[in-house]
């Protein structure tokens, strides 16, 4: 393989016009939701300052800015952040429109297999992206160091990234730059990758046909050199990542017109000394892959599906652990001010947090798109050892369906995790409070959730959600009152109030606090009021 190499190229096309974080805001929400973008969002007078401490090491330089290494001030684990910076003073509209979108593509990335956006800081001068200090290197480093991986290791690598590509384009976004730089491990001597940089990502559809050249020449579509192409280009560029994986070298390579045309033509070479040892399913995979028609390439869905990457990784399905549903059911029963508190707290997790869980999430995701469907979560139930009644079931969704959506996301999933699979450690409950107390007063009022909320959440009034967890009844939280609040749910109980079911609270005293295997949703005859029951 060469070393790495070729420019990221951009010329020509255009976009729209750039806004503030406002704009982009508004624009987000019913994508990703408002804790989501609103709870990561912030504008004077918080600053970066105030929540992370910068260092002078640069992790890395691109097409839209330099990263440097940053730690979190909250908390007693000083977590390490990577901070990306825009000056924003003198920016060309060009260049502010590119940046928008890179900053509205990365705010909605919500994928075990994407890098996690923290935070984002707008000031009159600067834009700050706080992303996940990714620590486990380049997928270019490890092939650099084993010089190619055998075909299991290439499958496993392939099926990861084909996983984030298939969210990416089930969400209508394009990313453009794949290339080895761009999917880290996210842990030292982890084999669990993450894609990077959305510089020159943006949102389209499978149609609309775009005209801008730009990715890295060794690994740009044919169609893409003509300016002329459509999300199909990813898998390109996939294309050109299996084939160094599985041979330690690269298809194309060098800028001269001689290339350019051997990349517009498709022309590249199974060479005897590289490719002799390799399956011909791995062949054809690749193949399928490096099509110059893109109509006739693979897309994402089909690429996962193909049987070089089923074989080789059919180890991987995952028996789904009864307690993630019991975290589930938890999680759709809560508090509104508990559902409010958990969500945030999944912004907050590091690398390792996710490990804990992530994997049955994407067990649990049998179609790839990145969400967990009713139909996949009854699915799954039913092979589980977990006896769930049709009426717990349609529970779980129906607060899904007044938040604004009938999956579970990602963040959601974790959300509901911290009920029972993930500890409730100090560094999660300060980050979480922090984001809450937006303008770092000390307390969390209903001002502040008026912003990140709007006016109620799931129904309830912002008013209602402050007073769930306001003990001295002063119209805000403090800490302490959050942290007692927050602990009390945790782990996997369910503080249970009821008016009107005195037979079924007789069992257990007013306001008890029990398990959440204890408890089961149910319908009694007659009475379409849903009451609380102990198994």
């Amino acid at each position: 393989m060469t070393p790495r190499g070729g420019s990221s190229r951009s010329s020509g096309g255009s976009q729209s016009s750039g806004g503030n974080l406002g704009e982009i805001s508004e624009r987000l929400q019913p994508r990703a939701g408002s804790i989501s973008i609103m709870g990561r969002c912030h504008k004077a007078p918080r600053t970066l300052e105030q929540d992370y401490q910068m260092g002078s090491k640069v992790l890395g330089t691109g097409y839209n800015g330099s990263v440097k290494l940053a730690t979190a001030r909250r908390g007693s684990s000083n977590q390490s952040v990577a901070v990306k910076t825009f000056r924003l003073k003198g920016l060309k509209p060009k260049k502010k429109a590119q940046l928008q979108t890179e900053i509205e593509v990365f705010l909605a990335m919500d994928h075990p297999h994407v890098a996690r956006l923290f935070d984002v800081y707008e000031t009159d001068t600067a834009l700050h992206l706080v992303m996940e200090c990714v620590e486990g290197g380049e997928l270019f480093d490890r092939v650099m160091d084993v010089k190619s991986f055998n075909e299991q290791q290439a499958a496993d690598a392939a099926r990861q990234m084909l996983l984030s590509l298939h969210y990416l384009h089930s969400h209508g976004m394009v990313h453009r730059d794949l290339k080895l730089e761009n999917f880290l491990y996210d842990l030292q001597g982890s084999n669990h990758l993450k894609m990077i940089d959305f510089g020159f990502s943006k949102y389209t559809d499978e149609k609309t046909r775009m005209r801008t050249s730009c990715g890295t020449l060794a690994y740009v579509a044919p169609e893409v050199l003509k300016r002329s192409y459509t999300s199909q280009c990813d898998l390109w560029s996939m294309g050109v990542i299996v084939f160094i994986l599985l041979s330690g070298h690269m298809p194309f390579h060098g800028e001269s017109d001689a290339q350019i045309h051997d990349i517009k033509k498709g022309k590249y070479v199974f060479k005897q000394e590289y490719w002799g040892n390799i399956s011909a399913s791995a062949k054809e995979f690749t193949r399928s892959l490096l099509e110059v028609d893109p109509t006739r390439r693979l897309n994402s869905g089909t690429a996962l599906e193909h049987k070089w990457i089923t074989q080789n990784c059919a180890a991987q399905n995952l028996d789904i652990d009864v307690s993630v549903f019991d975290a589930l059911r938890s999680w759709s029963a809560a508090p509104k001010m508990q559902r409010a508190c958990m969500s945030m707290m999944a912004w907050t997790l590091t690398n390792k947090h996710h490990e804990k869980v992530r994997d049955y999430f994407l067990a649990l995701d049998r179609d790839h798109d990145g969400t967990i469907s009713p139909a996949e979560l009854r699915e799954a139930m039913r092979g589980s050892r977990l006896s769930v009644s049709e009426a717990t079931f349609q529970e779980m969704f129906q607060v899904l369906e007044q938040s604004g959506g009938i999956e579970i996301h990602y963040s959601d999933f974790l959300a509901a995790m911290m009920s029972t699979r993930i500890d409730l450690d100090e560094d999660i409950l300060s980050s979480t409070f922090q984001k809450f107390d937006l303008d770092s007063s000390g307390f969390i009022t209903a001002a502040d959730l008026r912003t990140i909320l709007g006016d109620t959440f799931e129904g309830e009034k912002v008013e209602e959600l402050v007073s769930e967890a306001d003990d001295k009844k002063d119209g805000k939280i403090d800490y302490q009152e959050f942290s007692q609040y927050a602990r009390a749910y945790h782990p996997g109980t369910l503080l249970l109030k009821s008016a009107g079911h005195s037979d079924a609270m007789a069992k257990v005293k007013d306001e008890a606090y029990v398990t959440v295997a204890e408890v089961e949703i149910t319908r009694r005859p007659g009475n379409e009021a849903a009451c609380c029951v102990l198994m």
